[in-house]
């Protein structure tokens, strides 16, 4: 906060915060501040109250009850007159960068652009200022680069995922220690980022065209006043999730079968690619497209309620001693969420890589979704539809934690706020 004043105040660069500085910082960051209070103050009475806060909240698509809002204005509130004056107002804000409740939001918004290499995230959203000012490229670069780091340091476990739910049956009792020992044995220790390229590679085109389709389908679905509610918000999202995964599924395929292939079979992810054309034709390019499609809903859906859920909860307990919540908070809220929502849409995404390692595992019947649904429970029992999910879940906490500290590191570097 001090840094960022200093920052703000220091007109000349010089390194120094002189008075002149001070007291032209003050007077434009009261501005700024008086701008926000009007906003926010709807029936021009000179106060803010509980109600107001929850419509100009409802208008950003965030929905709280009048109860949080009471607890928010409760922090600023002075007199304890249950609403805030423009000097109580002032006071509260005055040494705090934060200028207007959007940038309270947007705060939340940022702090949880993690990579976790399932990509079902919601895009991250810009605003107009951001937009302008060149700060959503740096954002996306900053977010493309933590998801590489964080997805290569979690490699062996994503691969020993992968060789679980391919392999792993009653008949073959792969845990995780057998499975390393299978791998290493096999190929030594650098098959175990076997499939680890493709998987870093489609990060920027899957990126990219989710950004831009997430901007497409909000204009589609925002309402006549101008807005957009998190509903809308959460359809664009899971469609923007889905027409980039439709672009980019032919390199999902590519990446389980080079992790589930062996020493030597392929030369690289263009060699794997070719052979599959050769062999099986365009179409085994799209093997599981549907379990993966459909997958989306479930894991969108409750990552998002549940983290609207706990945003809330942090909201109502915490909201009257500050109004931005801690980063661990917002990781920790981030982090359960897509623990739930992977839990729900696990056996589809283990259906979708039986499908896509279908034809190169060797006896292998070529089932459907619906078929291999059937066998996988009829032989192996529900249990079944959830092999490879311990290492599914050991490789969240290190790959949010390395992308966190990547993303930070890259803000810092790129000069992002």
């Amino acid at each position: 906060s001090q840094q960022k004043i200093f920052k703000a105040g220091d007109t000349n660069q010089d390194g120094q915060l002189d008075f002149e500085e001070f007291m032209q910082y003050l007077k434009d960051h009261e501005k700024k501040m008086k701008l926000a209070f009007k906003s926010l103050d709807k029936n021009n009475d000179g106060k803010i109250e509980p109600s107001e806060v929850v419509q100009s909240l409802k208008i950003l698509g965030i929905n709280i009850s009048e109860k949080q809002a009471e607890k928010i204005l409760q922090s600023i509130d002075a007199d304890g007159t249950m609403s805030v004056d423009w000097n109580e107002w002032r006071d509260h804000f005055m040494f705090n960068p934060a200028t207007d409740i959007e940038e309270i939001i947007r705060y939340w918004k940022h702090s949880t652009v993690l990579d976790i290499g399932d990509s079902l995230t919601v895009p991250d959203e810009f605003t107009e200022e951001e937009k302008k000012s060149g700060q959503w490229w740096k954002q996306l670069l900053a977010g493309g680069v933590a998801g590489a780091v964080s997805r290569t340091g979690t490699a062996p476990l994503d691969r020993l995922k992968v060789m679980m739910q391919v392999h792993g049956s009653k008949s073959n009792k792969m845990n995780i220690a057998s499975g390393f020992k299978q791998m290493l044995k096999e190929g030594g220790v650098r098959s175990l980022w076997r499939g680890n390229g493709v998987n870093v590679v489609k990060i920027a085109p899957e990126t990219a065209i989710k950004f831009w389709a997430y901007e497409q389908y909000k204009k589609i679905l925002t309402k006549d006043d101008g807005n957009l509610g998190t509903i809308e918000r959460f359809v664009s999202g899971s469609l923007a999730g889905a027409t980039a995964q439709t672009s980019i599924y032919p390199m999902e395929v590519l990446k389980t079968r080079l992790a589930v292939g062996k020493t030597g079979q392929y030369s690289g992810m263009f060699d794997c690619a070719k052979k599959i054309l050769k062999r099986e034709g365009a179409k085994a390019f799209y093997k599981g497209y549907i379990p993966n499609i459909l997958g989306i809903i479930p894991y969108a859906g409750i990552d998002l309620a549940v983290y609207e859920l706990l945003k809330t909860t942090w909201l109502e307990h915490y909201a009257s001693s500050s109004a931005n919540p801690g980063v661990f908070v917002l990781l920790g809220c981030g982090t359960v969420s897509s623990t739930c929502g992977q839990l729900a849409s696990y056996p589809l995404a283990l259906v979708r890589t039986r499908m896509q390692a279908q034809a190169s595992v060797e006896g292998a019947p070529q089932l459907n979704m619906v078929g291999l649904f059937q066998r996988i429970v009829a032989t192996e029992g529900i249990q079944g539809l959830y092999r490879g999910i311990a290492p599914n879940f050991m490789k969240v906490l290190p790959a949010v934690s390395i992308s966190y500290v990547v993303y930070e590191k890259m803000k810092q570097n790129l000069g992002i706020a």
